[in-house]
């Protein structure tokens, strides 16, 4: 019996390391990309050059730390009340693990329905899918939608006669997130004096991030993406599509390639074999 009880306590704390984890691993993911992860990283500074002065008996700049973090829950409080509340609205509204509305070649397939249509009528729209490094700072400067990806949808955002038509239109997780957004343009001067702000805000947001940024040109109705600061013009329907699957097929290969070698890591090596072969569906293609 004592030993039951014993397993049971120890059951009870790997519980509770594992729901601290995640809450953590959520925060993190809530704040990166966004000027609250740089003061994160401000306030770790500090709270280590509070333990360093500590250490070092530097009693001056100890006592004045100590006086600072005795606020910290105050200063966290007034510094990050933005992203609190964005955190508190996501947790009433949303799962933590997405939708799943949607998959990805549905949302290809919508955004080059729209982007052609829009094309042929010359409607100019600046469109950016988030990858990896978040748009949290950018997605502070629109107007939330919070909507599927939808052909439909998007023609009425980009229509002339709305108010958000002329800012950029943002997706993440498979969600029209915000729209009217105001993007960085690119310091760029080589950049083609022909280009309008539309594409150098494509390019400019591209620069910074990993994001990818579709334009209609209003004057011409030319498509282009830009990936990286680089832009690709005149695309028809054909090439638009296998350029994104192209894009996000990559990235996919690449996060799936990441996990392995985690999952690798933890198995004997004669075993590494089977199990890529596993994950990678060699055996199930002889």
């Amino acid at each position: 019996m004592p030993q039951l009880i014993f397993n049971f306590s120890w059951f009870i704390d790997l519980i509770d390391i594992l729901i601290v984890a995640f809450v953590i691993y959520w925060l993190m993911l809530l704040v990166k990309g966004t000027r609250a992860e740089r003061m994160l990283w401000g306030l770790a500074i500090i709270v280590l050059v509070y333990f360093i002065s500590q250490r070092m008996e530097l009693f001056t700049l100890h006592w004045i730390l100590s006086n600072f973090l005795s606020s910290i829950v105050i200063i966290v409080i007034v510094v990050f009340q933005r992203d609190i509340r964005r955190a508190l609205v996501q947790v009433g509204k949303t799962s933590f693990f997405g939708r799943g509305e949607i998959s990805k070649e549905d949302i290809f397939e919508e955004l080059t329905k729209a982007t052609f249509q829009m094309s042929e009528k010359k409607i100019g729209a600046l469109i950016v899918l988030e990858k990896d490094v978040g748009l949290g700072d950018y997605l502070d400067t629109g107007i939330e939608v919070d909507a599927k990806v939808s052909s439909e949808m998007l023609l009425s955002i980009f229509n002339p006669s709305s108010p958000a038509h002329d800012g950029a239109a943002i997706i993440r997780k498979a969600r029209i997130s915000r729209v009217g957004c105001f993007l960085p343009l690119t310091r760029d001067q080589e950049i083609s004096k022909s280009l309008g702000t539309r594409h150098r805000a494509a390019i400019g947001v591209t620069e910074e991030t990993d994001a990818v940024a579709i334009v209609v040109s209003e004057e011409t109705g030319t498509i282009s993406v830009s990936i990286g600061g680089d832009m690709t013009r005149d695309l028809d329907a054909a090439a638009l599509r296998r350029l994104l699957t192209r894009i996000f097929q990559r990235e996919r290969k690449k996060e799936r390639n990441h996990w392995l070698g985690k999952i690798e890591s933890l198995f004997p090596r004669r075993m590494k074999e089977s199990i890529r072969k596993i994950m990678t569906g060699e055996e199930l293609s002889k």
